[in-house]
C-alpha cells in the first residue's frame, strides 16, 4: 500500500485530441491508457510514475510526454549527495519525549491538495469542514528517489518560519524506498529492485535525504521509517519475494536508521498494527527481530521506537472490540503496545511508540481484519497530540495523508491489488498515491472527533 504524497514535478503538457476533457483528479494517461489524455482547464495532466498520470490543479508546464511501453521501464535518475565540508561534531539524543516542545510543521504539499480538493465541494458547511484538515500536520513520504530534493524545500521552509516566530519546528517524514518494496503486495511496488542494483541505489536514496537534514541542523526531524517491510519478515516469508528480500530489508533498514541517527533524525520503525503482528504466535518474533534491527543499528537514542497502525484503521483504545478481531486479544493498538512492549525490553530495547489514528475515526467497517485498501465508510480520526493513554506512547499522529489512494480498483491496473477489489473498498479508485477526491469528502464527513 502506498502511502506517499504526488511529487512536485514531472508535469506533463499532453497534445489535446477530440475526445471529452478529463475532470480533475481523473485519470489522464500511463502505461495502457488509452482514454482523453487532456484535462478540464485549470488541470494539468501529471505524471505519476509510468503506470498512471492523473488530472491536477496547477498550470501547464511544457515538458514532452514520455509513453513508456509495457515492457519498457521509465529510468530511475539518482542524483549524488552534496555534504557540507564541516559537518561539524555529530549531534547528541535528548532523553525525552521528541515530540515535546516543538510545533509540528504543516506540509506545503498536503494542504494544497486539500484546498484544491475544497474548491469542488459545493456545500459550504462540508467545505469548512474540509479546509480545516489543511492545518493538521501530517507526515512527508519520501516513496521516489527524486523527491529527495523537496525535503530541503520543507526543511528550508521550517528553518525560516522557526526564525520568524521563536518557534521550534519539528518536521515529520516517512523514508520509504527500499528494494523489492511491499513485497506482499501489489499496489505500492517501488521504484528500487534488487535484481538491479538495488541496495545500492537505497543507500543513495538514504543519503540524498541524510545530506538535506545536515543543511539545516536547528530544525528537528523525526521519521517512519519503511513502513510494511519488516512486518513482512515475520508473517510473510512464505512468499517468495518477501523470502528473496529478508536480508536486504535488515540491511536497508540498518543502513537508513544509522544514517539518519548520525544527522540527529529520531527515528520510529514501522511495526505493522494490531491484526497484523499483535496476533500471539507473532509478537515474540516481533519482539526479537525489532529488538536485533536496533542493535544492529547502533542502539543509538535516536532510534527512539515504533510507529504502529501506520495508514490503517484500527482504533487506539476501545472495549467494543470489532467483530473481525475474535480470537485476538489485542484488539486495538494500546492492547498491542502492551503486549509488544514488554518483549522488546526482554530483547534490550526500552522503545516508545507513536500510532497513526489519521483514519481511525469509525470502526466496525471492515469484513476482514486484513483489509487496507481505501476502506469504505472511514473517517478522519483523533488529532494529533502528545495527550497518550501510555506513557509508553509519545504522540498521536497522522502518518497516512487522508484522501491519497492506497491503490487502484482497475483490475487490468499492472499494480492492481485484490484488497482494492473488495466488497468493504471505496471503488472506483484511482492508482496508489494519487488524489481520491470521493474518498476524501467521506473522510471528512466521517470524521470522529466531527471536523
Amino acid at each position: 500500500m502506498l502511502k506517499g504524497a504526488l511529487f512536485f514535478s514531472a508535469l506533463a503538457a499532453l497534445a489535446p485530441i477530440a475526445l471529452a476533457q478529463k475532470p480533475l483528479y481523473a485519470q489522464c494517461g500511463g502505461t495502457g491508457y488509452s482514454g482523453d489524455t487532456t484535462c478540464v482547464a485549470g488541470a494539468v495532466c501529471t505524471v505519476v510514475n509510468q503506470f498512471y498520470s492523473q488530472c491536477l490543479p496547477g498550470t501547464v508546464v511544457p515538458i514532452p510526454p514520455v509513453t513508456p511501453t509495457p515492457t519498457q521501464s521509465v529510468p530511475v535518475v539518482i542524483p549524488t549527495p552534496t555534504v557540507p565540508a564541516n559537518p561539524g561534531l555529530p549531534p547528541t539524543p535528548e532523553s525525552g519525549n521528541p515530540f515535546q516542545g516543538y510545533d509540528l510543521y504543516l506540509s506545503p504539499y498536503y494542504a494544497e491538495e486539500v484546498v484544491a480538493a475544497a474548491a469542488q465541494i459545493s456545500d459550504p458547511t462540508l467545505k469548512a469542514k474540509a479546509l480545516k484538515v489543511k492545518d493538521i500536520p501530517t507526515y512527508i513520504w519520501f516513496d521516489v528517489v527524486r523527491k529527495t530534493p523537496d525535503l530541503g524545500k520543507y526543511l528550508a521552509d521550517a528553518s525560516n518560519i522557526q526564525r520568524a516566530t521563536g518557534r521550534k519546528q519539528l518536521v515529520q517524514i516517512v523514508v520509504y524506498d527500499l528494494p523489492d518494496r511491499d513485497c506482499a503486495a501489489a499496489a505500492s511496488n517501488g521504484e528500487f529492485h534488487l535484481n538491479d542494483g538495488g541496495m545500492a541505489k537505497y543507500k543513495n536514496y538514504v543519503d540524498l535525504l541524510v545530506a538535506e537534514v545536515r543543511r539545516y541542523p536547528d530544525v528537528r526531524v523525526v521519521a517512519v521509517v519503511e513502513p510494511d517491510s519488516l512486518a513482512n519478515l515475520v508473517t510473510n516469508m512464505n512468499v517468495t519475494k518477501c523470502r528473496g528480500a529478508e536480508a536486504a530489508y535488515k540491511e536497508g533498514v540498518v543502513y537508513a536508521l544509522r544514517q539518519l541517527s548520525s544527522v540527529g533524525v529520531y527515528s520510529y520503525i514501522d511495526a505493522g498494527h494490531a491484526g497484523w503482528l499483535g496476533w500471539k504466535d507473532n509478537l515474540a518474533p516481533s519482539g526479537r527481530l525489532f529488538s536485533q534491527i536496533y542493535k544492529d543499528a547502533g542502539s543509538s537514542g535516536f532510534i527512539r521506537g515504533i510507529a504502529t497502525n501506520v495508514a490503517n484503521y484500527n482504533s487506539l483504545s476501545t472495549n467494543n472490540r470489532d467483530p473481525i478481531t475474535k480470537d485476538n486479544d489485542n484488539w486495538d493498538e494500546v492492547r498491542y503496545i502492551n503486549a509488544l512492549s514488554p518483549l522488546l525490553r526482554q530483547n534490550g530495547w526500552n522503545a516508545q511508540f507513536i500510532v497513526d489514528q489519521g483514519r481511525s475515526g469509525v470502526q466496525n467497517i471492515r469484513q476482514e481484519w486484513g483489509n487496507w485498501c481505501n476502506v469504505r465508510g472511514a473517517g478522519f480520526g483523533m488529532r494529533p497530540t502528545l495527550s497518550t493513554p501510555l506513557s509508553a506512547i509519545d504522540a498521536i499522529v497522522w502518518v497516512k495523508p487522508g484522501g491519497e489512494a492506497d491503490g487502484t480498483s482497475d483490475t487490468s491496473a499492472v499494480r492492481y491489488d485484490t484488497h482494492c477489489g473488495k466488497s468493504d473498498a471505496h471503488k472506483p479508485a484511482p492508482e496508489a498515491g494519487t488524489w481520491f477526491q470521493e474518498y476524501f469528502v467521506a473522510l471528512v464527513q466521517n470524521a470522529n472527533p466531527p471536523l
